[in-house]
């Protein structure tokens, strides 16, 4: 997998939009009923939404996530020679975490660090260490000097 971050809007379009989550100083991570592995909250924009409505939408569907503050931080691309992927990438503060609702995902959970179960652990560990989060999480990235695509 190759993947890589740019300067916020360097992208001309996006697909998806990313959310890095934390609450109360520990990473959110959401689990998908269809795995065992942990994921970022995001997905894709619908026709007629800004990446920032998306990343609304997919942080409350995913976490349940009731108050937050939300914030563009960088672009990014990833790519396995078959699908290309690219969004903006948001970091969120949640303040409020109510049930999650009623969507493809089964569970979320705190994490002082970044788990070895990742549904996509090239591109979640390259996205927290362009943002910096968590501080001692010891990402390693998956490329460097990214450039979009």
């Amino acid at each position: 997998m190759k993947c890589g971050t740019c300067a916020l809007g360097s992208l001309k379009t996006y697909r998806y939009a990313v959310i890095l989550s934390e609450y109360r100083g520990r990473i959110l991570l959401s689990r998908h009923r269809a795995r065992t592995t942990w994921e970022i909250q995001g997905g894709h924009i619908e026709a007629g939404e800004t990446p920032l409505e998306a990343a609304r939408r997919e942080l409350y569907e995913e976490s349940g996530a009731a108050r937050f503050s939300l914030t563009p931080a960088f672009d990014y691309w990833a790519d396995d020679g078959t699908t290309h992927a690219n969004g903006m990438v948001f970091t969120a503060e949640i303040e409020t975490l109510t049930p999650l609702p009623e969507s493809e995902m089964a569970e979320v959970a705190l994490f002082e660090r970044l788990p070895d179960a990742l549904t996509y652990p090239e591109i979640t560990r390259e996205l927290f260490a362009r943002a910096g989060l968590p501080r001692d999480c010891g990402a390693k990235a998956c490329c460097t000097g990214g450039t979009s695509k």
